[in-house]
């Protein structure tokens, strides 16, 4: 419990899940940002 205490009340807690959370967000994004592209091309080469 006090894992989970120091995680959402210090600072460093708070440092790290911003940090998970904005790499998660940023692999979502380029998830998605790759996909739209292969789809492009995909369609562009008439495949």
């Amino acid at each position: 419990m006090k894992l989970l205490t120091d995680l959402f009340s210090t600072d460093y807690g708070l440092m790290s899940i911003s940090g998970i959370v904005f790499m998660l967000g940023m692999a979502v994004f380029f998830v998605r940002l790759f996909k739209r592209k292969m789809r492009e091309d995909a369609a562009k080469a008439g495949v």
